[in-house]
């Protein structure tokens, strides 16, 4: 196994992997198959947006995670960044490597000068995730009820910050 970044332009069918992990862990996102189908790909590739991936001997995605400058068009808001669309495939979960994708992840935004702190949001019964951001250092700072709606089941969200200065 071996983390690399990806980019839409090679991308190891990246929206394929997504989608399997929306279909198979569908309380686990707050978005839906439906919603990715006509998403572009997540990041664009450079110190303020990007995705990296844990791929097999295979070449075959494990796992994935992006980030991006939260918003980098607004200058009293650049020193926040975002974590979004963690997912390990089921078949690789407890080996570690949600782990290694997080290290490395924080490891490249640390280097970035003006990023403070990186915020995320987690599904509050995702009690694995969880767990593995908090021993990272993230600290839950906000809760919000039902604020996914999945048919006829809400959904509750946790916020984390993590802060790097």
């Amino acid at each position: 196994m071996k983390i690399i970044e990806i980019t839409a332009d090679n991308n190891y069918r990246y929206k394929d992997f997504i989608l399997q992990g929306l279909k198979a862990h569908p309380d686990s996102f707050r978005i839906s198959p439906a919603d990715e189908l006509n998403e572009p790909f997540p990041t664009v590739g450079n110190n303020h947006s990007f995705t990296l991936a844990a791929i097999d001997e295979n070449d075959n995605l494990i796992g994935v995670v992006s980030f991006k400058i939260e918003t980098a068009n607004r200058e009293k808001l650049a020193h926040k960044g975002l974590l979004f669309r963690m997912y390990v495939a089921s078949a690789h979960s407890g080996k570690g490597i949600g782990k290694k994708l997080l290290q490395q992840l924080l490891q490249r935004v640390k280097q970035l000068r003006d990023v403070e702190q990186v915020n995320l949001t987690v599904v509050a019964t995702n009690e694995k995730a969880i767990a593995l951001y908090k021993s990272f250092g993230f600290e839950t700072f906000s809760l919000e009820k039902r604020a996914i709606k999945s048919g006829d089941k809400y959904l509750d969200e946790c916020t984390m910050v993590l802060f790097l200065k």
